[in-house]
């Protein structure tokens, strides 16, 4: 069950990361999770957003460079080791994992990690396999 994740370039440079989620709250956009990864002139926004067609939107009205990527979100216990045993089952079955990032979830005892990987469907069919349970859209936000 693939998650719309929203990739924004950013420039390194005082305030934009401001303009960027000040322009997502001015459209009542929720960020539940997000992740930067940059480097010396520029870094890539990666986020979870409860309505990701609006966010688009909006970035794209903004005159941001912005796209959309389908990933994977999986439910892990929150434990040592949790997330050792997904990403060793992905492993084991030759899924490579291009990036993740976690979140604590509303309920305590379990973690919601964001993987990247090149076939979503193959890395879903493995994870449900193994008991991972793999969540959607909706329930990131759900209470």
């Amino acid at each position: 069950m693939a998650i719309k994740q929203i990739s924004v370039f950013v420039e390194n440079r005082a305030g934009r990361l401001a303009e960027i989620t000040g322009l997502l709250a001015d459209n009542s956009i929720d960020i539940r999770a997000l992740s930067i990864a940059d480097t010396t002139d520029y870094g890539i926004l990666r986020l979870i957003v409860n309505d990701p067609d609006a966010a688009l939107k909006a970035l794209k009205e903004g005159g941001h460079t912005v796209s959309a990527t389908e990933v994977l979100g999986i439910k892990i216990p929150d434990v040592p080791g949790g997330f050792s045993k997904a990403i060793a089952i992905l492993s084991d079955k030759g899924i490579s994992v291009e990036y993740a990032y976690a979140f604590i979830t509303p309920k305590v005892g379990n973690a919601y990690v964001i993987i990247r990987v090149e076939d979503n469907e193959a890395a879903e069919k493995v994870l449900c396999e193994a008991d991972i349970k793999t969540i959607n859209q909706d329930e990131i936000f759900s209470k």
